[in-house]
């Protein structure tokens, strides 16, 4: 690697807009698009008040056959990510270029095994807000009985907490506990939610959230709760999927969000 590369690696800080202009030399046209989008995204996840602190972790996958893919450095806010201090790191966790970071080890065993085993999931959001923390320490998790909460039926495997995810083990328990679906709730944890693209991942993490923070307050209030079927319940699902494999709708929600997100912070983002 050139020094001039070697330099770029360990940038942390920079103006925003200047790298979303000025790609380094040691970057393709493909990966670096895909770096700015996925800084945007760790940005659009503060904005909206979904991190937990420096911990948690989002990866995209990148181009290719080796199952690479970019995550966060470890120990930076989400603010402070930038498109040219995202790691790239192979299936084991071990940086493929030179950084002074390192990655969160605790997004090894999720981030890769999904990478590595779901060819239709490029992109991984890991959160636990408060309003999913809570949802999933219930027995009952997720009660489809909201406008949002509908449309996740049918589409959420549950994986039964085994501590901090640090071992290698787990991950084919995780896989069979996600089986073909894209929403993995991560009992008396978080959850975790992959799609074909960021906008995508995005888009699925919004309305996952919105379930939560409905079924959350709907809960504490005094009434019983209105049933939905499963007819409807499913109409509401496969709609919602739908809407998902159209890669217009998602990007244009991710980009009216990331557009607000830079008008409510100004200039620099």
């Amino acid at each position: 690697m050139s020094m001039t590369a070697m330099s770029a690696a360990r940038v942390t800080q920079p103006d925003r807009a200047q790298l979303r202009d000025g790609q380094p030399d040691w970057c393709s046209d493909e990966e670096w698009a895909l770096r700015c989008q996925l800084a945007d995204c760790y940005h659009l996840v503060d904005y909206l008040g979904w991190t937990e602190t420096i911990f948690n972790h989002i990866s995209a996958r990148l181009p290719g056959p080796a199952h690479h893919y970019l995550v966060n450095p470890f120990g930076l806010n989400y603010t402070e990510v930038t498109p040219a201090n995202l790691l790239k790191v192979g299936l084991t966790g071990e940086k493929l270029e030179p950084s002074p970071y390192d990655a969160n080890p605790a997004g090894f065993a999720l981030h890769s095994a999904i990478h590595e085993a779901r060819d239709d999931i490029h992109c991984v959001i890991h959160t636990h807000t408060t309003q999913v923390s809570a949802i999933v320490q219930k027995k009952g998790a997720f009660s489809h009985n909201d406008f949002y909460g509908a449309q996740l039926f049918g589409r959420v495997g549950y994986h039964a907490f085994e501590g901090i995810t640090l071992f290698a083990d787990e991950k084919p328990r995780m896989l069979e506990s996600l089986g073909d679906k894209h929403i993995l709730v991560l009992r008396n944890h978080g959850i975790a939610v992959g799609e074909a693209s960021i906008a995508k991942t995005v888009f699925l993490l919004w309305t996952v959230q919105r379930a939560a923070e409905i079924q959350c307050l709907a809960d504490s209030m005094r009434g019983e709760d209105t049933p939905l079927s499963d007819e409807v319940r499913t109409r509401c699902a496969d709609l919602t999927a739908m809407l998902i494999r159209d890669d217009g709708f998602a990007e244009k929600f991710f980009s009216a969000m990331v557009r607000k997100m830079r008008a409510a912070r100004g200039p620099g983002w």
